[in-house]
């Protein structure tokens, strides 16, 4: 799973960072395992970017609705005049290719590059250039990973995440295929809008696609969103024509 702060500044670092936290409550919340591959912090606080892993009994068939656009409308700690911010994040969440899923990397496509780690890790991390960025070059698709202890190892996560989105951009190209067959219109990417989250000035966070919406956004944030889950799901399993993509 990825999140990535859209324009604003501080204020969408500060909003992916409060994303992450919530999806990490949500996990604890069904005792889904956790861990951090890759995280790229805030000039000034909050999280520019960040990879984490979950592991867990339909992990990914319930994180898969929250893939899209989300959107935070609040007064902004960070703004002196106290005015109305209204920031975006990306979330994108990728199926962890088993072994036995045949995907093959075309080495001489795909550009490696090592690097110094960043943030948080005591000496080891300034001292070597342990962490690794993969580069797909037909498609530009990076993967990289700097949280391990040795460039080994992050070469090993790198390729993992590397292979999930290319599972996940040939998924993305079958279910756009598809979506032209039925004549719908694709939105792709940062116009992908699917949540808003508003704490000022009224609470509410509502699901634009299946329009669920509760006033209760303290609980949201604290990682309650099987409900928005479950509507998504719902949705996706009634839409005319989804059975394919299912």
């Amino acid at each position: 799973m990825s999140i990535s702060a859209g324009a604003g500044g501080t204020e969408a670092t500060d909003w992916a960072e409060m994303l992450l936290r919530m999806y990490l409550r949500w996990a604890e919340r069904h005792r889904f395992a956790t861990e951090i591959v890759d995280q790229l912090e805030g000039e000034q606080a909050g999280l520019k970017s960040v990879t984490f892993s979950v592991e867990g009994r339909y992990a990914y068939g319930f994180l898969r609705a929250e893939r899209g656009v989300h959107r935070l409308v609040r007064i902004s700690p960070f703004d002196s005049q106290k005015r109305r911010q209204t920031t975006f994040a990306l979330v994108e969440v990728l199926p962890e290719v088993e072994d036995d899923v045949n995907i093959e990397l075309d080495w001489d496509q795909i550009r490696v590059d090592t690097f110094r780690s960043q943030g948080a890790g005591g000496q080891h991390v300034n001292k070597t250039d342990s962490a690794v960025r993969l580069t797909h070059v037909p498609t530009g698709i990076v993967a990289q990973s700097q949280n391990e202890r040795s460039q080994t190892q992050n070469k090993e996560t790198a390729i993992k995440v590397l292979k999930a989105r290319l599972l996940e951009r040939a998924l993305e190209e079958k279910e756009a295929e598809l979506r032209q067959l039925r004549g719908e219109h694709v939105v792709a990417g940062w116009g992908n809008q699917i949540r808003s989250y508003v704490l000022h000035p009224y609470q509410m966070v509502k699901d634009l696609r299946t329009g669920y919406e509760t006033s209760n956004t303290g609980a949201i944030l604290d990682g309650d969103l099987d409900a928005f889950m479950k509507a998504e799901l719902e949705r996706g399993a009634t839409e005319p024509g989804d059975e394919s993509v299912a």
